[in-house]
């Protein structure tokens, strides 16, 4: 029979899976990105879309990744999605075919507040497991 994981392990495990997640996504963003097939994958305003929905999970991961709560942990989810984002548009400069854009990365940030309510809502159903010390 399986044995539950004490709180401080199962925590440790969460944040280190999330700082997973944050990483590859970023591997994965830089990678893909300067596919060919990346052109224009998403067309315009389908491409917000996909930037919000994209950067909460990245602004989620981040947020638990951090190991922080309340406005500290939003600030962790805002802070890791425009890192990524960030690193993601600067990437598309030198791409062909490729532009970064403001608008872009304004969607990113709103993906991290996202990624926050997102968070503050699953660790409230989960009773404080997820990041509660």
């Amino acid at each position: 029979m399986l044995k539950a994981l004490p709180r401080d392990n199962f925590q440790r495990t969460v944040r280190i899976l999330a700082a997973l997640t944050v990483t590859l996504s970023a591997a994965v963003l830089y990678v893909a990105g300067a596919q060919p097939v990346a052109v224009g994958l998403f067309p315009a305003p389908w491409d917000k879309l996909a930037h919000l929905l994209t950067f909460a999970v990245v602004g989620l991961a981040a947020g638990l990744a951090g190991g922080m709560r309340g406005w500290r942990m939003a600030l962790c989810c805002v802070a890791g999605a425009l890192l990524v984002g960030g690193m993601d548009e600067l990437h598309q400069l030198f791409l062909p075919g490729r532009s970064a854009s403001w608008s872009d990365l304004a969607a990113d940030a709103a993906g991290g507040l996202l990624g926050a309510a997102m968070l503050a809502v699953l660790d409230r159903l989960t009773g404080g497991r997820l990041t509660h010390h």
